[in-house]
């Protein structure tokens, strides 16, 4: 009996054990289901995990660039901001003492204030000269124009004019030197104010009327310093420098050739 048993047992076993291999096939074919769905998990994880740091690494670098804008922007700005100048000192001059003042200044103390000099202001108005009269209350000048020389003696009246012992009607008989003489009044509007007498030589009557007229004009000045200007602008008291030329040898006159004759 025990030896029929063992075979049975024999059998039974292996019965035993394939039921066991059935029911543990079931579990390893769970188990290897498990195993491929976890490796299924874990290749998806790395295949999101991608995703997940594209969707995350936007952001440490927009805030790196946040933070990176305002250095950048302060380093900019030091950069263009212009570097201190360091300028170099002078050398003190040497200071002169000429004056108590500069002493004071070198001392440190305060000096006084120099008074301001003022530049002198120039007047417009012209300097009256001292009336010149001689012992008959008489303004004498003497008158020049071209060779002729008027003598001239000038005194208040009612406009009497006699040159060389002669009414200016007889002597200069022609309009336009009396009109010539009677200019200087004209201009300080002192027509028959004054009588004039008059010793003229020289010259021909133009000359002469010119030169009595330049006596005139220095006489009214004499006798009335504030009619000088009046006159000196009207230009009388200047004498006329202009005179006849002279002469050259090979000519007629001054600039005039004789007749010329080619044969």
């Amino acid at each position: 009996m025990a030896k029929k048993k063992t075979p049975e047992t024999e059998v039974e076993t292996p019965e035993i054990e394939s039921g066991a291999e059935t029911a543990a096939a079931p579990e390893a074919e769970t188990v290897t289901e498990t195993a491929a769905e976890a490796e299924v998990e874990v290749e998806a994880v790395p295949e999101a995990a991608p995703e997940a740091e594209v969707e995350a690494a936007p952001e440490p670098e927009v805030a790196a660039e946040a933070q990176a804008a305002p250095e950048a922007e302060i380093a900019a700005e030091a950069e263009a901001a212009p570097e201190p100048r360091i300028e170099a000192e002078a050398a003190p001059e040497p200071v002169t003492v000429t004056d108590f003042a500069d002493l004071g200044t070198l001392s440190g103390a305060e000096a006084p204030a120099a008074p301001v000099a003022q530049a002198p202001v120039k007047s417009t108005l012209a300097v009256l000269r001292e009336q010149e009269l001689d012992a008959q209350g008489r303004a004498y000048a003497t008158g020049r124009r071209k060779d002729a020389v008027a003598r001239v003696w000038l005194k208040p009246g009612t406009g009497k004019v006699v040159v060389n012992g002669r009414e200016q009607e007889v002597y200069f008989a022609r309009p336009t030197l009396r009109l010539v003489i009677n200019q200087p009044f004209q201009v300080v509007e002192r027509e028959g104010q004054y009588d004039v007498v008059a010793t003229v030589k020289g010259g021909g009557l133009s000359g002469q009327a010119g030169a009595v007229k330049h006596g005139i004009s220095q006489a009214l000045a004499k006798f009335e310093p504030n009619l000088r200007v009046a006159v000196k602008a009207a230009g009388f008291l200047t004498r006329d420098s202009r005179v006849v030329e002279r002469k050259k040898y090979g000519r007629a006159k001054a600039r005039k050739s004789f007749q010329f004759s080619k044969r």
